[in-house]
């Protein structure tokens, strides 16, 4: 049986994952207050499991994270010209990091790029015009790829 503060802490953070997801799907926008709670239950989670220490250096990751992915974010728009994720995805890329590492960064990117890729298709099949330049919010999907990390990360499928 899990603990009290696990059980909270996940149930929060799935509470959080669905409220940020039909934000960004109704309005386009992440809003910072539930990026910020993403990163503090997850810094909380881990200093009552591990410490200070480790939630530091979790917190650490996610500024790191958060730091190369808004530099990715940088280089692809002056590239292109064009915006290709928001500054909230960031801040989720950066808040995710504060629970699964920078070892699980890779696997909620597969996981939110997989089924971003499949809703594009499946928009494409239901007739919906879908263009290079049609928005389709990431949010949702990160939120997604996150919850899945922490499953295959409890169950010790990945770091």
């Amino acid at each position: 049986m899990p603990d009290p503060l696990t059980t909270a802490s996940l149930s929060v953070l799935g509470l959080a994952c669905v409220w940020l997801a039909w934000i960004d799907l109704r309005d386009g926008i992440i809003p910072d207050r539930l990026n910020l709670l993403v990163a503090a239950t997850g810094v909380v989670r881990m200093a009552a499991l591990a410490g200070w220490e480790p939630a530091g250096a979790r917190l650490c990751e996610g500024v790191v994270i958060g730091a190369v992915v808004w530099l990715l974010r940088w280089l692809y728009f002056k590239w292109r010209k064009l915006q290709g994720l928001g500054l909230g995805d960031v801040k989720l890329l950066a808040a995710s990091a504060v629970w699964i590492g920078v070892a699980g960064v890779p696997t909620q990117l597969l996981i939110a790029s997989v089924t971003a890729l499949a809703a594009a298709g499946l928009m494409q099949l239901s007739k919906r015009t879908v263009t290079r330049q049609t928005a389709l919010p990431f949010g949702p999907f990160l939120a997604l790829g996150l919850l899945a990390a922490i499953v295959l990360q409890q169950r010790g499928l990945i770091d």
